[in-house]
């Protein structure tokens, strides 16, 4: 069922991104290279079934692109686009104190994403 997408036919109709979501970026690429170069319909059916962490930010960063993608331009079919793009980049780290044993601590980070797709 996956398309294979080249490069010339990578024009995206919609962008949407989400910035310093609270998912570890490793943790968010497993589900979005489960997606990569699928229907949006597909795509949405595969992360509800699935359990991840990272799923429901995902599928409200597809929903978004899906939105901006009709309202750009109203004549497209939700049910044709395709994900042209998927992307996870590291974002900032939070670091937090954990005290430990004998008066010592250990640092806790807490990492963020930058989730960015495109629909075409």
């Amino acid at each position: 069922m996956k398309k294979t997408i080249d490069k010339k036919d990578k024009a995206s109709i919609a962008k949407a991104s989400m910035s310093h979501a609270r998912v570890a970026p490793r943790k968010a690429r497993l589900v979005i290279e489960q997606i990569r170069g699928l229907n949006v319909t597909y795509a949405l059916a595969t992360l509800e079934n699935t359990r991840r962490s990272a799923n429901p930010i995902v599928v409200k960063v597809l929903r978004s692109a899906i939105a901006n993608a009709v309202e750009k331009d109203s004549s497209v079919n939700p049910d044709d686009l395709i994900i042209t793009e998927a992307r996870v980049d590291k974002g900032r780290t939070l670091k937090r104190i954990r005290p430990r044993a004998m008066g010592r601590a250990t640092q806790i980070l807490k990492h963020s994403s930058h989730i960015s797709l495109s629909v075409g």
